[in-house]
């Protein structure tokens, strides 16, 4: 369904999309994150098909592309009604905030009419081609190469830590197609269908039983020319750009550490805790109580958006161990309280490592000088 340009105010659709979510929630699958499982990919998929049909996806793209053609502000409202029922407001954050941002920023008219409808409809689930096994947080230090053979791509390379990699339709890839300019200037960004012949994914599983990741293989792998976003060798300006969404994603940030909190507490009341774990709780909670501040100034993206992504990835693994630590014995045990904390530490490298998001604070929030980087 598309939507003109029809002007609400943002309490009007508070309203309304709070209506809309209480109605549906029953509908939607749990809240996931941003990566979404293959367990819930079907019924992810009709979720956001019929989050497209009600007229709540896409809410701030253009109608012609399938959005609504409201704002960035109205799609935030919706983000945090879906957060505080619980129930996801995108499919996942690779194809509804990356891959389609990048699309939407520095794609042709063809390229945005191929790619956004079918993304903002659930039919095309993304995944990302970027880190490799010596270039994730050097990521302009990547080695995968796209060289032009007519008025065709050939690319070869490996990628990691790709989510969603085996059970996505398209896929963001980033190669180096000027071997011999510096470092950032000699990527570009592509588009590609994760059925072409010579791409191999193999699932990667982690320390806490799944498989959300991952390595990728390319082999000759041959892409039409029009497989270029933006111009060639501009890939690391296209990147920067589409990463700066990721690490303000989640316009429902500040509800989804309230909930955590909330949870907490909820749990630890359900133990008798000791005066040193309740003083632990309480210290816990006034911490949590300053991150919520910080998310609810940090959320919409660019450099500051590093300081929440830095603390928060600390404050959830604090969180987990707390919780595990209540259960005394029975913490041991594999339940879903000790998968939290298994699973914690992917906080410190998705979306950029902690040492990425100090580095980005001291370069580009506190002006200090860059980072030597001897080979850009």
């Amino acid at each position: 369904m598309s939507y003109g340009s029809n002007v609400i105010s943002i309490d009007q659709f508070r309203d309304e999309a709070a209506a809309w979510v209480e109605a549906n929630k029953e509908q939607a699958p749990y809240d996931y994150g941003p990566i979404v499982p293959l367990s819930q990919l079907d019924r992810a998929r009709t979720w956001q098909r019929h989050m497209h049909n009600e007229g709540y996806a896409g809410i701030h793209w253009a109608a012609e592309h399938g959005g609504r053609g409201l704002t960035g502000d109205h799609h935030r409202v919706f983000a945090e009604a879906c957060q505080a029922a619980g129930i996801p407001s995108i499919l996942n954050m690779v194809g509804l905030v990356l891959a389609a941002g990048a699309v939407r920023l520095f794609g042709t008219p063809e390229q945005q009419s191929d790619h956004l409808p079918p993304t903002v409809t659930g039919e095309r689930v993304w995944c990302q081609l970027f880190s490799e096994p010596e270039a994730g947080s050097d990521l302009a230090g990547l080695r995968t190469r796209a060289e032009l053979d007519g008025d065709e791509w050939v690319v070869n390379g490996q990628k990691v830590w790709t989510s969603t990699g085996t059970h996505s339709d398209w896929a963001i890839l980033m190669a180096r197609t000027e071997p011999d300019a510096s470092k950032h200037a000699g990527i570009s960004f592509f588009v590609l269908d994760m059925t072409t012949p010579g791409i191999d994914a193999r699932p990667l599983r982690n320390m806490a039983g799944t498989a959300e990741f991952a390595e990728v293989f390319l082999e000759d792998v041959r892409l039409p020319f029009d497989a270029l976003l933006g111009d060639r060798g501009q890939g690391w300006t296209v990147a920067m750009s589409v990463l700066a969404s990721e690490r303000g994603h989640g316009t429902g940030a500040a509800r989804a550490l309230e909930r955590r909190i909330e949870g907490a507490v909820a749990h630890a009341h359900e133990h008798d805790l000791d005066p040193v774990s309740r003083d632990h709780l309480v210290r816990l909670w006034i911490e949590g109580q300053s991150y919520l501040s910080m998310a609810r100034q940090t959320s919409h993206g660019g450099p500051r958006s590093s300081l929440g992504k830095l603390a928060l990835a600390d404050y959830r693994f604090d969180l987990a161990e707390f919780a595990v630590d209540v259960e005394g014995p029975e913490g041991m045990l594999a339940t879903r309280t000790s998968q939290g904390l298994v699973a914690a530490p992917g906080g410190w490298f998705g979306g950029g490592t902690t040492q990425v998001q100090r580095n980005i604070i001291g370069e580009r929030v506190l002006g200090l000088p860059k980072e030597p980087r001897p080979n850009s």
